[in-house]
């Protein structure tokens, strides 16, 4: 399959910031030749804290996509906490995602594979790469082969993540493609009312995981992270992002130059 990134703001905050993130990144998928899915969340469930913003409602949010993808034609992606949401994103939304914390809930797995969608099922940090072939049967036995799956790191003690580069390729021998979230891997999670991180070292992973040929890599962007009403602390501006594209494709090029070795 042809490489992809997936790229947008952690949540959506208002139709005007999602279309302005949307058509700079559609600016930048034409300028390298590269499809970039927008993704944004409707609802951030698991914030640390009560008092943290957590998005728009289920059926706004998915009239804002419904937006993006008339005037920008791009695929989109969100992800849903509840097996009902499933059928109310579905006819929106080309991938639905499968946050890292609920990654083993039957239920939830089971209605994203009956929409007949791409299910993107993100690795829990407390999980280990070869646990996540359940996921995946959970998907395929509802009749749905059409499974992706996504590491955003393993938990390093107390808020901390680490990222084994071993476990991509261990999921890649599951037969499914494989997308490196590299800003939620450089996340410090809790230890505050909102999680902390390092998005500086986010373009350096992703280098890395693109030379070890995954098929699609992760990106959190915003207009003005500092301003970002979630994950602040962990995504890169469109003007980092934009840079760090042309050293990926490379590393890229190079990894499916030599792609039996891998």
């Amino acid at each position: 399959m042809d490489k992809f990134f997936i790229a947008g703001p952690c949540v959506i905050e208002s139709e005007e910031i999602v279309l302005k993130i949307a058509q700079r990144l559609k600016q930048i998928s034409e300028r390298f030749n590269i499809e970039i899915i927008f993704k944004a969340s409707f609802d951030k469930a698991n914030r640390s804290s009560i008092d943290s913003y957590r998005g728009v409602d289920i059926f706004k949010g998915m009239e804002i996509l419904a937006k993006v993808k008339k005037t920008f034609n791009m695929r989109l992606t969100t992800d849903i906490h509840l097996p009902n949401q499933a059928d109310i994103v579905k006819d929106t939304v080309d991938v639905i995602q499968i946050p890292a914390f609920l990654c083993r809930q039957t239920d939830l797995l089971v209605a994203a594979a009956k929409t007949g969608k791409i299910v993107n099922i993100k690795k829990g940090q407390f999980m280990a790469p070869w646990d996540m072939k359940y996921a995946v049967e959970k998907v395929k036995i509802s009749g749905n082969d059409n499974v992706w799956l996504t590491e955003r790191g393993s938990s390093f003690g107390y808020n901390n993540l680490v990222v084994d580069f071993r476990g991509m390729l261990i999921m890649k021998e599951l037969g499914v493609p494989v997308i490196y979230d590299a800003t939620h891997s450089m996340q410090l999670p809790g230890g505050a009312k909102s999680s902390l991180g390092t998005p500086q070292y986010a373009p350096f992973l992703a280098k890395a995981a693109a030379s070890i040929n995954v098929d699609g890599l992760f990106f959190e962007t915003h207009i003005n992270p500092k301003e970002a009403l979630s994950d602040a602390s962990n995504m890169l501006s469109l003007d980092e992002f934009e840079h760090a594209i042309p050293e990926i494709l490379e590393h890229w090029y190079i990894s499916k130059k030599y792609e039996t070795y891998l």
